[in-house]
């Protein structure tokens, strides 16, 4: 079973949306998919219409009172499932903390998931912590919306040197630019910077468009809402490039 996570230090750049679409793409793909929406907020949770509760919470599924695959729930799209959100884990910091292996507890839980799905995507919350290192961790790779800014930038810089210190290096860095405004010179400066720069970077740009903002009208992703649509098409590759990267591995 692969790993992936979307992540990035910085919030409101587009990881929700890249980890329902690619959740999507993936069932539609023939692999069998599984989100794990770890943000309180439960945006990924809304999108699919689950309601964003786990009976125990966070702490239940860590003190093993409660495994994963009891709290999984069906979407509306075959081949493709959900781990809900719950309110709780906005102190699962706190309960990692009073593990014995706290940065390996996460990917304990996960472990099973193996025997029945290929792919699980994290939805990861926008911070540095303990439930951030155990997904280092267990993840193989991070795939990390960029907006094209100087401050997104900086994050990145930081989410590089925060890795290197802790020695989480064995992880593949998956960057690409999101919520791109081709008419804006920034922008196109920007990408231009990092891509002269950072050969991990992903050739995918993904626009900045309203279809996007329209999931949450339709709850549901945009590429089972509008699949012929530039925003769509742009996930579309998105996923052939992630998919590729995730085989070498």
């Amino acid at each position: 079973m692969d790993i992936l996570a979307t992540y990035n230090i910085k919030g409101g750049v587009g990881k929700t949306a890249a980890a329902v679409n690619l959740g999507h793409l993936a069932a539609l793909d023939g692999r069998r998919t599984v989100v794990w929406d770890l943000d309180p907020q439960g945006a990924a949770t809304f999108y699919f219409r689950i309601k964003p509760r786990i009976k125990g919470g966070g702490k239940g599924l860590l003190r093993k009172k409660r495994d994963l695959e009891g709290v999984i729930k069906g979407t509306d799209f075959p081949g493709l499932d959900l781990i809900p959100a719950d309110f709780s884990f906005r102190n699962l910091d706190l309960a990692l903390a009073d593990a014995r292996k706290p940065v390996r507890q996460l990917l304990r839980l996960m472990r099973p998931l193996a025997e029945e799905y290929d792919l699980l995507i994290l939805d990861c919350p926008p911070s540095i912590s303990l439930v951030s290192e155990n997904v280092f961790h267990a993840a193989d790779a991070l795939l990390i919306p960029l907006i094209p800014t100087v401050l997104s930038l900086r994050t990145y810089q930081q989410l590089q040197g925060h890795l290197a210190t802790k020695g989480f290096r064995a992880v593949t860095l998956l960057p690409f630019f999101s919520m791109v405004d081709r008419r804006k010179r920034m922008h196109l400066d920007t990408m231009a910077s990092l891509r002269d720069r950072d050969p991990r970077l992903l050739d995918t740009v993904i626009p900045y468009a309203s279809v996007v903002e329209r999931m949450g009208i339709h709850r549901a992703p945009v590429t089972a809402i509008a699949p012929q649509s530039p925003a769509a098409v742009a996930y579309g590759r998105l996923w052939q490039e992630t998919k590729k990267r995730l085989a070498h591995s």
